[in-house]
């Protein structure tokens, strides 16, 4: 299969209507936090275990159709010894990996931050590949401030991403596309709005210049919501009417899909806020989805406890959240569904 192929074929796979992405791509230090609000030490063993149990959700398919791996957790196993992206093909869920080493201050921006980890990125794919990766992931991240982000954050960020997305296209991979606009402040929607059509426009001009085919990758960007400090939240028709109105100004209609990120939200503002915009805009030009992290497993993780004889529990958490966004997918959400059991 030449390149081209390939992403034409994994794209079809990641994009499917009812269908979104979890992101289960925590580093170990994040992951550690996580356990840690459970009161469970992150060992190896209890990440492996946690991430099996979540990936053999019995129809955890019907809902999600890609994965967003850390890592390790492309050598580790089920507890029958299938390596975990396999368990996850098995079910065809497409695996992938997050690519980038984490932020740093840019220099000469103040407070704005760059991602690592361009070097040596296209062998890593090449290993990943072998390991049953077919897409990747990289985060930037925009803070807002009265001076931020600066125009140089702006532009250098957006040109990671782009060098980014064209490796990943030229070795055969699905680019992710995460430019995360951060939620912590007490900006309001207005200004989050200005940001976030800045950051689209720098990051499409980038892709473009690296001659990025937009058709094969996969947008992960933040919603439209005010400053998690600003009181009171916004309502989902708020968060629906200023992100629909950035998105038809900044993405270009040849974007199969807008996975957004859940950002500090919580699992129901999360799945409220995505069925909103679905319901709103029902003819949108792209798959408008999610690739949510936090709030998909934050009820899995409370059922969890690091106990073994919680797997049902935490099983069922998982299936009910990722059911409930399916519903969001096509604007068929209501709040009066979180009380429901989903079997």
């Amino acid at each position: 299969m030449n390149t081209t192929a390939e992403l034409e074929a994994t794209i079809s796979d990641m994009v499917q209507t009812g269908k979104g992405i979890l992101a289960a791509d925590e580093s170990a230090p994040t992951i550690a936090k996580r356990f840690a609000a459970i009161d469970v030490e992150s060992t190896g063993e209890r990440r492996r275990s946690y991430r099996s149990l979540l990936f053999t959700t019995p129809g955890l398919n019907e809902f999600i159709s890609a994965v967003i791996l850390f890592e390790e957790t492309l050598t580790q196993q089920s507890g029958d010894g299938t390596l975990l992206p396999e368990v996850l093909a098995r079910q065809g869920i497409v695996p992938g990996i997050k690519v980038d080493k984490g932020l740093k201050p840019l220099a000469n921006a103040p407070g704005d931050k760059i991602t690592q980890g361009l070097d040596g990125l296209a062998e890593r794919l090449q290993t990943y590949k072998e390991q049953g990766a077919r897409f990747a992931k990289w985060r930037e991240v925009y803070p807002i401030s009265e001076h931020n982000p600066t125009a140089l954050g702006l532009e250098a960020n957006a040109e990671m991403l782009a060098r980014y997305a064209a490796i990943c296209q030229t070795e055969g991979f699905v680019p992710i596309v995460e430019p995360e606009v951060l939620i912590d402040g007490n900006h309001t929607i207005k200004r989050s709005a200005e940001v976030i059509e800045a950051v689209l426009h720098a990051v499409f001009h980038a892709l473009l210049r690296h001659k990025v085919v937009l058709e094969c990758i996969v947008l992960k960007p933040s919603m439209v919501t005010p400053g998690k400090d600003l009181p009171p939240r916004a309502s989902p028709e708020q968060v629906a009417e200023a992100t629909l109105k950035v998105f038809r100004r900044a993405v270009p209609a040849a974007v199969p899909s807008i996975n957004f990120l859940s950002g500090g939200q919580t699992p129901e503002e999360a799945t409220a806020n995505l069925n909103a915009m679905n319901a709103m805009f029902p003819d949108a030009p792209w798959e408008l989805s999610f690739s949510y992290g936090r709030a998909l497993q934050e009820p899995a993780l409370k059922a969890w406890q690091g106990k073994t004889e919680n797997a049902a529990a935490t099983q069922q958490a998982l299936f009910q959240r990722a059911s409930l966004n399916g519903a969001a997918r096509t604007g068929e959400y209501t709040p009066a569904m979180e009380t429901e059991t989903f079997i």
